[in-house]
């Protein structure tokens, strides 16, 4: 067993009964689903064989949320980190699933005229470089045990396409990173290596709504 890993742990359900794309917009709570999904991820690092020494996770609600169940398993303060936030987007507030959603309004198209940063939002490439500083800093914080940080679909999946050294540009309907599941990392001779995925709520995936995303 590796001395030190660090978890990129995903947010439950979001209580989002409007469908629209939330965004950094504050007041987006977990479900009651969500809560569960939550206690979940918790339940599957405290029964791993692994020591956690720091919890960190972004300063939106959803994610506070779900470190809580976490930080109570496992004996640990949560430490907030704004790097790992969601990131911004020119969508916001606006429905982002079914026959009105936004993305397929044609008065709104203009938004897409550059996918590969994207246009839309917050450039792919900075994301991953201050998710990446923000693991690099959790990493060297820390002398033995693991670390988990609790954060958002898009900040995941950037960090997994970077540590891969895959192209940024992606469908976001093709993300390995469902609610609540757990993404794990090393850092070899200075370099990052994802080593696991787990999806503890795997259960609780059917029928629960993920349309708020970034």
């Amino acid at each position: 067993m590796t001395e030190k890993q660090l978890h990129l742990v995903r947010h439950g359900e979001v209580h989002n009964p409007d469908g629209v794309l939330y965004g950094r917009i504050p007041g987006f709570r977990l479900s009651e689903r969500g809560h569960e999904m939550a206690e979940a991820a918790a339940l599957e690092l405290a029964g791993s064989d692994r020591k956690v020494a720091r919890l960190f996770a972004s300063p939106l609600e959803r994610a506070q949320q779900s470190a809580r169940p976490i930080a109570s398993a496992l004996g640990l303060e949560i430490h907030t980190e704004p790097r790992i936030i969601e990131p911004t987007n020119w969508f916001e507030g606006k429905v982002n699933s079914g026959p009105e959603a936004a993305f397929k309004k044609p008065k709104n198209w203009h938004k897409f005229w550059n996918p590969f940063r994207p246009s839309w939002g917050e450039p792919y490439r900075q994301v991953a470089l201050r998710v990446r500083a923000a693991m690099d800093a959790a990493w060297d914080s820390v002398e033995g045990g693991d670390i988990v940080m609790v954060s958002h679909q898009s900040p995941i999946w950037m960090a997994h396409l970077d540590v891969a050294g895959k192209p940024l540009f992606h469908d976001p309907r093709s993300r390995r990173c469902d609610l609540s599941s757990i993404t794990s990392f090393e850092r070899r001779a200075g370099r990052w290596v994802e080593v696991d995925y787990r999806n503890p709520a795997e259960a609780l995936l059917e029928g629960a709504k993920d349309v708020g995303a970034v």
